[in-house]
């Protein structure tokens, strides 16, 4: 079980990374990209890591992490959406460095590597809190409202470090024509939001109080 699970992790990996790498360097026309090194470095060197830790920790977790047959027809949407957000937001930032069309300050690259590595830390801890974190919308056997930790401050607390992780990509790349795609990120997560919010009510005891107890659903404060 758990070679096997290692094994789909694997796979997921390196062709997320060989997609990655094609949508960058190729549009950038070299592999002198320091940007999109950065970028996939922050983001693919800690996950082996995490594969192994949640195999031998929480298979049943990787196993639901690693699921993306989603059932409700809106969120296959949603899933078309942010793919055409990325593909366009990396192509952009290949063709950017390219030809030179902008270029983000040091600074700026930087306090995007430090918000990226938050939101990673934020996206690991969401992870430990819920052992329910599916990759899909559904209503799992056993289930049971989680409202502690990051959970009692917003309701998804996974969609909050998702968004500050996927904003932060185009200044971790130093592109600035990049960022106006990745501004699609936030608009798409709500519309997953409202219709998971629906299957929870629904299906999930207890939900419907949660709602009424934690008023945020992504961003404290704000929404």
């Amino acid at each position: 079980m758990k070679k096997e699970l290692l094994g789909s992790g694997l796979i997921r990996m390196l062709s997320g990374l060989l997609l990655m790498g094609l949508l960058l360097f190729l549009p950038a026309g070299t592999w002198h990209y320091p940007g999109a090194w950065r970028l996939l470095g922050l983001l693919f060197i800690p996950m082996p890591v995490i594969g192994i830790v949640l195999s031998i920790m929480a298979p049943e977790l990787l196993r639901k992490r690693l699921n993306v047959k989603e059932q409700e027809s809106e969120q296959k949407q949603v899933i078309v959406l942010s793919a055409l957000i990325f593909i366009v937001g990396f192509v952009l930032a290949g063709l950017d460095f390219r030809f030179g069309w902008t270029q983000l300050p040091l600074a700026v690259v930087i306090a995007g590597m430090i918000l990226f590595l938050l939101a990673y830390g934020l996206y690991i801890e969401v992870m430990r809190e819920n052992a329910y974190l599916s990759r899909t919308v559904e209503i799992q056997e056993g289930q049971k409202v989680i409202d502690t930790g990051l959970y009692g401050i917003v309701r998804h607390p996974m969609y909050m470090a998702v968004t500050i992780l996927f904003l932060s990509m185009p200044l971790v790349l130093g592109s600035a024509i990049a960022i106006i795609p990745f501004l699609g990120v936030p608009a798409v997560l709500v519309k997953r939001i409202r219709n998971e919010e629906m299957v929870l009510v629904k299906g999930l005891p207890g939900y419907e109080a949660y709602q009424k107890k934690v008023t945020y659903r992504m961003i404290p404060f704000l929404w």
